[in-house]
């Protein structure tokens, strides 16, 4: 898994962030990995890949926009 491969990284960035913003961090950066993994895996289809994470469209489109993640990128 993603996380479990890149866990002792966790210790590294802990070490040189500030405080307070590392747990939205490592949350938006995971968070953005599985959006694009569903996305991929959807072709680029939003409601197939909300269905896949267990989120609502709408919540999947809201983190899409504020992830920065550009959906045409995995369509065919």
């Amino acid at each position: 898994m993603y996380i479990e491969k890149n866990i002792d990284k966790i210790d590294e960035f802990l070490a040189k962030e500030k405080a307070g913003v590392v747990y939205d961090q490592v949350i938006n950066e995971t968070e953005k990995v599985l959006i694009e993994k569903a996305l991929k895996r959807s072709f680029g289809n939003q409601s197939i890949a909300a269905k896949l994470l267990g989120l609502n469209r709408n919540t999947l489109r809201t983190k899409i926009k504020k992830l920065n993640i550009d959906v045409d990128r995995f369509k065919i």
